[in-house]
């Protein structure tokens, strides 16, 4: 009698042994899908803050290039104005 009460309790263990490693198998299942989620949505945000730096850079760059254009050409006027004896108006007409 005491090896059949024996055999249950140990079945009876093995059993909610099984049960525990069921649910802890779907939280740690549960668990690495929230943290693959997790790192989606930081490299999606991540992405996108890159993605703005990169346009505004763009637009800076593209604004330091005009103005440099524009230095360049008013630089041109006045050496033309100075090497033609004439106005820096005439020149940038010219």
């Amino acid at each position: 009698m005491r090896k059949i009460i024996l055999a249950a309790a140990i079945a009876g263990s093995a059993l909610s042994l099984a049960a525990c490693s069921e649910s802890t198998e779907d939280a740690a299942g549960a668990a690495v899908e929230g943290a693959a989620n997790d790192v989606e949505a930081n490299a999606e945000a991540a992405g996108e803050s890159v993605s703005g730096a990169v346009n505004d850079a763009g637009a800076e760059i593209s604004g330091a290039v005009d103005a440099a254009g524009e230095a360049t050409d008013e630089a041109g006027d006045r050496v033309e104005a100075d090497v033609q004896d004439e106005s820096v108006e005439e020149a940038s007409r010219d």
